[in-house]
Parts: C-alpha cells; structure tokens; sequence
C-alpha cells in the first residue's frame, strides 16, 4: 500500500527549522529577478520581523520525515477596498508592509508577495495549494481580502506588449490566457489594475550581460530571456534598467 501523503502549510513563526530548509531562489527564478532594488534591501527584514505570514508548504508522509514542497510570503497593509488606491507594484507593497510593521500601524489587508514552487513538485497543484494557504493565513489573522501583485508566467512571450492589454486577453471561456492568473481567477480572483512599473531593477552593463547571458553592444532597449519587458541599456552611463511588470488579483474571502 502507498503511503498517505498530505500537503501541509507551516509559518517560520511555528517550524523555524523548516524556514531554515526553504526553497532556493535560484531555482524558482531568473537569475535577473534576484537582484530588486526593494525586494533586495526588505526582503531579509520582511522574513525575520514577520515570520508569521511567511510558509513552507510540506509533503508529510506516514512517519516523521517531511519534504518542503514550496515557500509562499505575505505581508499584512492597509487597504480602503479602492482598486485606485492599491500600491503601485510589489515595491510599494512591500515597502507598506514592512515600514507599516515597523511602525505599528493597523493593517486590514493581506498581500501576497511570492509562491515559491520547487522544481520538483511542479505540476501538482502546488499554485493553488499555495494561494488557499496564503488565504488561510489571511482569515487567520482576521483579514477579509488578500491581494496580489501577479507576476503572469506568459508576459516573457510578449515582452513588447504593454500589460494593460496582455491583462485584456482572454479564452473563449472567458478566463486569461495567462495560466498563472487563471489559477487566481478559478479560486475567486478578480483582475484589477495593472502595473507596468512594478518591480525596479538596476544594474550596471555588466551585470545585466552576466544576469542574462547577452552582449549589450550600445545603448538602447532589450529584449532578453525571460523578460516580461524590455532592458533599457545605458553604456554612457553604465546602468541597465528594468521594470517589471504586473498585475493586481484581488480576493474577496468573505464569501468564499
């Protein structure tokens, strides 16, 4: 007989051991995408000041080992409801949740900021998995909506279309074309704002060329492997500068 094999979700808060085992960055993304100008200088903080809404989903089986599956991030803000007034991209969130944090200031809100899936669990529903656990987080903590800043797993095919219209494609069933947004669509998510600028990264021209493995012979825009937009290359001033972009799923949790 196979083993019983269940997916559970643990904070660093409750399991730091488990925290500690995590999923690699490296793994999950790009190499360009490791390298924010905000998610590199409060990423540290905002995992060892709020390890409660940080998690590691687990693979128990029947006995005491367990396999960390994926590593999903959180971090509580305040929100009026008002698509017009949610941040401007994943920075401005992060930077909400950590200084708000800091400061003390109420929060009614929770907002997504990454779903880590190991390589090796793919393709067993782990996406899902991770934004129910993201909503339990959220319902534990007495919050009514979660937010996210999607990253949409097609934009790299059309780095050259702006966001506000790749949001607009649909299928015939009505769902986006985008097979990271259709997940947050089927559990209730409703698309609201896109954000063309909402990641900044900046480097030097060297970086850039050893980030994605090109050459940037003169200064212009790039289009490069796993971009969701262009690189905007600048020799004479030896700064390579990119924003990505994304898209706000919203999540009513009441009803759900």
């Amino acid at each position: 007989m196979l083993p019983t094999v269940v997916v559970i979700a643990h904070t660093f808060a409750s399991r730091p051991d488990l925290a500690s085992v995590g999923i690699p960055s490296a793994e999950v993304w790009p190499e360009y995408n490791l390298h924010g100008d905000v998610l590199n200088r409060l990423w540290g903080p905002l995992c060892d000041e709020l390890p409660a809404f940080q998690a590691v989903l687990v693979e128990k089986v029947s006995g005491p080992s367990q396999n960390v599956l994926a590593e999903i991030h959180t971090g509580p803000l305040s929100w009026d409801g008002h698509d017009d007034h949610l941040p401007t991209g994943i920075d401005d969130a992060l930077e909400q949740v950590v200084s708000g944090s800091r400061a003390g200031h109420p929060t009614d809100t929770l907002c997504a900021l990454a779903a880590e899936v190991s390589p090796h669990a793919r393709g067993r529903g782990l996406a899902e998995i991770a934004l129910r656990a993201m909503a339990d987080i959220a319902r534990e903590h007495g919050y009514q909506r979660l937010i996210a800043p999607v990253r949409p797993s097609h934009k790299e095919r059309y780095p050259l279309t702006p966001i506000e219209r790749y949001v607009t494609w649909q299928r015939e069933d009505g769902y986006s074309r985008d097979p990271w947004i259709r997940v947050h669509q089927r559990i209730g998510g409703r698309v609201a704002t896109p954000l063309p600028r909402s990641l900044r990264i900046s480097g030097t021209v060297a970086e850039w060329e050893d980030w994605t493995g090109m050459a940037f012979p003169e200064s212009a825009e790039y289009v490069f492997p796993h971009g969701l937009a262009t690189v905007r290359i600048d020799r004479d001033s030896d700064v390579g500068l990119y924003y990505e972009p994304n898209v706000w799923v919203v999540h009513d949790l009441v009803n759900r």
